[in-house]
């Protein structure tokens, strides 16, 4: 059921794909046959073979069934049914209105993060997005890490407390941009979101501790579709609400999603998809194969673990550069605020300068031997205290630095090729977004590509969800996509532990790997010229 042709783009890619509109819902404008002596059908069965041509097979819930015949005549028996996907062939009634409602079509594409969430209000007309609101989830509140959440949600009462913590998130956005566009809850009439396992189950109100206890089993992976009303959300409640699936507890829908909106999939060329957040997600391949694996890789990146460590909002210290030599630090703040502390990019960036100025040595040690070193002092500083990276800051980075890289390593070796084969790399999240390229090669946490294949996605799980509400197609798409990865479990495997265990050197321990980096390294003297 299509309504024409569309160019939809996929993520930041900057190229385009031509996708038939066919969105999770469809609207369709009826003119039907009044009853009449000698046609005295039942309405809800007359209503059924109006749209028995243009949808198919429709299933009629019993909550519509009641106000069928009043909308029926309301309308005087022209009226606009909004119908939504269930099945193959299968439709069910979400919505029926008087009139002809059908320049009023409106969805949402969400990403639940760990920490953000954003909803996206779509015109399924259009593809167009409307407007976009974004808020941190409210179970921050709870729990600032993804374990605490699960630990936090081992009882019923835990568990209700996390579902209703993140949907009020949802509805508050769902709130401000209903208001914003003048519209009802009940317009909208579908949504699909991206989120990790674990943000899934603690949305659908699923007990997600067995995710982080071996074998890593999840309660589901793929939900299929489910009516907004059941987990609370404020829009239409008959609205199907598809969350994309997961290929596992650590690679969940958000990172399928991002798969869809890169394209790599669908491409003959080896590509790399990578996005750092709470954990890093790693997946690789072509059309013809994909691979993926998952690691703890996000907590040395996120507020509270480094010591001036905080989220990226006004005040955050986001990038950070080191003149060789004096040692003279220049930096930059979110939002032009006074410095209050320092978000992940920033401490990407202090790791590479001061590895690429010679004060820390390739593992990380400083080479003085003191045990912090001072980005902003505290005459300059939002808090009147010395905003600092330590050694121990350092030593959480190295080591999220070394999961990355070994995972990429033996994913690599896994599958027979190694990095000069790799022609795109993704960089997915807001993270990958704001990341400096050049300070993430020089410490070793991406790979030292040409820049011209490295492209970076932004909300990609965001952009893959849009897709998904506005084509079956992709729909099926991305189910495709997460029965077709091998996943490869790191926690489990000795080589990986090995990889892990040499991989704490800047860049990497083959400098053969990091050519520019190498380069850079002979120019400032740290190594010498061959």
């Amino acid at each position: 059921m299509g309504e024409g042709k569309a160019v939809i783009l996929t993520g930041r890619t900057g190229g385009g794909e031509e996708v038939e509109l066919d969105p999770i819902t469809n609207k369709i404008y009826l003119e039907l046959n009044e009853p009449a002596p000698g046609n005295n059908q039942a309405d809800v069965d007359r209503l059924l073979e109006g749209l028995r041509e243009p949808a198919g097979t429709v299933i009629v819930p019993l909550e519509l069934m009641r106000m069928v015949s009043g909308v029926l005549r309301e309308g005087n028996w022209r009226v606009t049914a909004t119908v939504g996907a269930q099945a193959p062939g299968v439709w069910s009634l979400v919505d029926l209105e008087a009139g002809d409602t059908t320049g009023a079509h409106y969805g949402l594409a969400v990403d639940i993060g760990t920490t953000t969430v954003v909803v996206y209000l779509v015109d399924t007309r259009t593809g167009r997005i409307m407007g976009t609101a974004a808020d941190y989830n409210g179970q921050v509140a709870l729990g600032d890490d993804i374990l605490t959440r699960i630990y936090l949600a081992g009882t019923p009462e835990g568990l209700a407390q996390m579902q209703r913590a993140v949907v009020d998130t949802l509805n508050s956005l769902i709130e401000r941009l209903t208001v914003e566009h003048k519209l009802a809850g009940r317009q909208i009439s579908a949504a699909v979101i991206g989120a990790n396992s674990t943000m899934v189950h603690l949305f659908l109100g699923l007990d997600p501790s067995r995710i982080c206890m071996a074998p890593y089993i999840p309660v589901v992976n793929n939900p299929g579709i489910i009516p907004a009303g059941q987990p609370g959300l404020r829009i239409n409640p008959l609205a199907p609400v598809y969350c994309l699936p997961s290929v596992g507890s650590y690679v969940g829908g958000d990172i399928i999603a991002g798969v869809l909106a890169s394209g790599l999939h669908r491409s003959p060329e080896l590509s790399l998809f990578v996005d750092i957040g709470t954990n890093g997600e790693i997946i690789m391949g072509n059309r013809d194969w994909l691979v993926g694996c998952a690691g703890a890789a996000g907590p040395a990146l996120e507020g509270g673990v480094a010591q001036s460590g905080m989220r990226a909002e006004p005040g955050a210290v986001d990038s950070v550069r080191i003149k060789p030599g004096t040692g003279r630090v220049r930096y930059t703040t979110i939002g032009n605020a006074p410095p209050a502390g320092i978000c992940g990019s920033g401490l990407i960036d202090c790791l590479a300068e001061l590895f690429l100025a010679g004060i820390i040595d390739r593992a990380g040690h400083f080479k003085d031997g003191r045990t912090e070193f001072v980005v902003v002092p505290a005459a300059e500083s939002a808090t009147g205290k010395d905003i600092v990276i330590t050694q121990v800051d350092i030593n959480n980075l190295m080591r999220t630095k070394g999961a990355v890289n070994a995972a990429l390593e033996y994913l690599l070796e896994s599958v027979g090729c190694d990095y000069t084969e790799i022609n795109r790399f993704y960089a997915a999240g807001a993270f990958g977004q704001y990341l400096h390229l050049e300070s993430a090669i020089a410490i070793g946490l991406y790979p030292d590509l040409p820049r011209d294949k490295m492209v970076r996605l932004g909300n990609a799980s965001g952009e893959g969800a849009r897709l998904v509400l506005l084509a079956n197609e992709k729909r099926r798409e991305a189910e495709a996509i997460a029965r077709n990865i091998t996943y490869f479990e790191l926690n489990a495997s000795e080589v990986f532990m090995n990889k892990f265990v040499g991989s704490k050197f800047l860049p990497h321990t083959n400098l053969d790997y990091y050519p520019t980096v190498k380069a850079k390294m002979m120019a400032r003297g740290l190594i010498e010229k061959e």
